[in-house]
């Protein structure tokens, strides 16, 4: 059976990546991403870091205009600190430098629904959400 792996799990399985086994998002949280976006579209196969990163990069105008982008706060690099509008520090999205960042599932989707609800005007899909959290995995 010819299938393509996520390359975060095969990176997981293969320990690859220095803190990939510790930085990644738990299975738990991605698989439940990916049963999601699946019963959307049951040709879903795998998420992507390149679309993650075109989520992350992407202006929106359906959001608040000062927050286009995800980068407006988190700015262009994941693994620096960013920073709100009203300047309080937002420690870095990267999972290589802030490996507990995702270890609560809860806490993760409240940032989702807060966050993309602000930025692009809605909540996210799972589809977008596994693949932002495939592109902060590969950071």
């Amino acid at each position: 059976m010819n299938r393509i792996v996520p390359p975060l799990l095969l990176a997981l399985a293969l320990g690859l990546g220095g803190h990939a086994a510790v930085a990644a998002p738990p299975a738990a949280l991605t698989g439940g991403y990916a049963d999601a976006a699946r019963a959307a579209d049951p040709a879903f196969s795998a998420f992507s870091a390149t679309r993650g990163e075109a989520l992350h990069r992407t202006r929106f105008a359906g959001g608040k205009p000062d927050t286009p982008a995800c980068t407006s706060c988190h700015g262009d690099d994941a693994r620096q600190a960013g920073k709100t509008k009203t300047g309080k520090l937002i420690e870095p999205m990267a999972a290589s430098v802030s490996p507990t960042r995702y270890a609560d599932p809860a806490k993760v989707e409240k940032w989702f629904k807060r966050n993309c609800t602000e930025v692009l005007g809605r909540e996210c899909t799972p589809l977008e959400k596994g693949d932002w959290l495939a592109y902060m995995a590969q950071q």
